[in-house]
């Protein structure tokens, strides 16, 4: 029998009235979301679109042609995703378009009803209409042959999503062939790992001299040992040109601006420099092992007030359906996953960005756990709330719901960036939430007197803080994860890299550098742990990376030229993109 404990309430009825009133367009009934939001909270199987609990439908027939046209917004305010349903007639067969907005900050997209319906588009230079089902669909019909991951339509005003199939890695195909296809194939990939892989990007570092002088820009510099004059400089692979120091040469803990990127900067550590008031608390953290504390790593960071930050969801990861590690006494019998859904169809994930925001991108990272490692095995949170599977949303749309108490990245509508442990009272801002993306428990939180970072409470615990790493509990291992600070008046999103490292390393790390929230991302391998940089020099965009290794993820064209990850074809995995902030026309 399933267990009937669930943290997540259903928003009060009376709170929708609220909600009617953050949705754009027609002023909708309150009735009408109270039934989208209890078909939403409904633990049964349902469809795609029943999880979109602020969505708006507007249905038409076509007069000359008597065709059925359903347009649905499937999140009004953030006005990014769309999706058309085409019928010759009430009763035939539908056939689905899912479109999306070129560039929501800057046009407004509708539907106009009618005898000749419409597609609106307002924009600073006007109102257009466009409709592509004229002429028998052949727009429609072009766009989906075309079998581009984003057919333009209406002008290059809307993208029509084709599904493609997403890029990975050899290391990723073998590993998913083991799991889905040879009995104790999880326990083989997991014996690889602990034993050839373990450390298997592990980077130590020479001591050259000291900087004599310390960084002047950038975040504050890491609390250590010694004063910032007086750092050592060491060696590092850092693959991203810096200012300030010659390749290959970084002082510990100081912030280097990252060569013809500005607002963004680079730094290096490792963890025995940081300042011991910092690794003696507060909070609870384990000792540092002697292999993590002399690991080099790697920080960078972003200026929020220069850069906005977006995420998109991969062909394949993280998927739907139930992950294999909580419990069966805590799934519903004949629910497909934990949100009742186990497939995104009819709406298309790419894993890759759209030419728009591409021309826009500075930077992309990897975000975070497939759905099968996204989940509870042990500890309270796996017994209750169907094992807390970790949420994420893709352009205002819920893809799978944000569960209480754990670490979760998201920007609202209206441009606000927050890194945060999610509760119940926090709902309230689904209906204005551009995307989200959860990653099990946090490794620090904000001490609320202080304002300063502290570790969290399962930092210590590996089954309930689903840390993962080996069947022992040895934690160290390749990791990456983020955090947000704030000094010198400017806001930082902040990227770690970590060539082996505990969860306790991690969060003392963060702590030094000054974050007050911060949380784990992905792990174990190279494109787990990615991070491109796109540099404009010489009129050409250059590719970055964190270290050399994760060049070899990219595609090449003839001729040598670089395909990046994420912005030239479609990958399994899922990614966070950061683009310049560029004010709405």
């Amino acid at each position: 029998m399933a267990s009937t404990r669930k943290a997540t309430k259903t928003t009060p009825i009376a709170a929708l009235a609220g909600l009617a009133m953050a949705v754009a367009g027609p002023v909708r009934a309150t009735d009408h979301l109270t039934g989208q939001w209890q078909a939403y909270e409904a633990v049964r199987a349902k469809s795609i679109l029943e999880l979109q609990p602020f969505r708006e439908e507007i249905t038409a027939i076509e007069a000359a042609t008597g065709r059925q046209l359903r347009f649905v917004s499937l999140n009004p305010p953030v006005n990014a995703w769309f999706l058309l349903e085409i019928r010759k007639s009430p009763t035939s067969r539908a056939y689905f378009y899912h479109l999306e907005n070129a560039d929501p900050a800057r046009q407004r997209v509708s539907f106009e009803t009618g005898p000749d319906p419409a597609i609106m588009i307002a924009s600073a230079g006007g109102t257009a209409r466009c409709r592509p089902w004229a002429d028998g669909n052949a727009a429609l019909a072009r766009a989906r042959a075309s079998s581009l991951p984003y057919a333009p339509l209406c002008g290059g005003a809307l993208f029509l999503r084709n599904k493609v199939r997403g890029s990975r890695t050899t290391l990723e195909a073998t590993a998913e062939f083991l799991r889905d296809n040879i009995w104790g194939g999880e326990e083989i990939v997991r014996f690889v790992r602990d034993t050839f892989f373990r450390d298997s990007q592990l980077e130590t570092s020479r001591e050259l001299a000291t900087t004599g002088n310390a960084a002047s820009a950038g975040p504050a510099p890491m609390r250590a040992t010694t004063p910032p004059e007086d750092r050592p400089v060491i060696t590092t692979l850092l693959d991203i040109a810096l200012e300030g120091t010659p390749p290959g040469r970084m002082g510990l803990g100081l912030w280097y601006p990252v060569e013809a990127l500005p607002g963004v900067y680079a730094s290096a550590f490792q963890p025995r420099a940081i300042a011991p008031e910092v690794l003696s608390g507060p909070g609870r953290t384990n000792r540092l092992d002697p292999v993590e504390a002399k690991a080099t790593g790697y920080m960078v960071a972003f200026d929020l007030a220069r850069f906005d930050i977006g995420y998109a969801v991969g062909t394949d990861h993280p998927s739907l359906g139930w992950s294999s590690r909580p419990p069966a006494s805590v799934r519903p019998r004949g629910l497909p996953g934990p949100d009742g859904v186990d497939r995104p169809d009819p709406l298309v994930l790419l894993g890759m960005v759209n030419p728009v925001i591409a021309n826009r991108t500075v930077a992309t990272f990897t975000a975070g756990f497939k759905r099968d490692h996204g989940a509870f095995k042990f500890g309270d949170m796996a017994t209750y709330n169907y094992g807390h599977h970790y949420g994420f949303i893709e352009k205002g749309v819920i893809l799978s719901k944000l569960q209480p108490g754990l670490s979760t990245l998201f920007r609202l509508a209206d441009g606000t960036i927050r890194m945060k442990t999610w509760t119940d009272a926090d709902n309230a801002l689904l209906p204005r939430i551009v995307f989200a993306r959860q990653n099990g428990v946090p490794l620090l939180e904000t001490d609320p007197e202080t304002g300063l970072g502290v570790p969290g409470e399962r930092v210590t615990l590996w089954g309930p803080g689903n840390w993962s790493g080996s069947a022992e509990a040895e934690l160290r291992t390749l990791r990456a994860g983020a955090c947000m600070a704030r000094s010198g008046g400017t806001e930082w999103l902040i990227y770690g890299y970590f060539s082996t490292a505990t969860p306790s390393a991690m969060a003392r790390t963060f702590q030094a550098y000054g974050c007050r929230y911060a949380m784990l991302l992905d792990m174990n391998a190279l494109e787990h742990t990615y991070l491109a940089l796109y540099v404009r020099k010489g009129g050409r965009r250059h590719v970055e990376h964190m270290v050399p290794g994760m060049a070899l993820i990219e595609k090449k064209l003839r001729g040598g030229t670089i395909l990046p990850r994420f912005i030239g074809f479609a990958d399994n995995r899922d990614f966070f993109y950061m683009t310049r902030r560029e004010a709405a026309r």
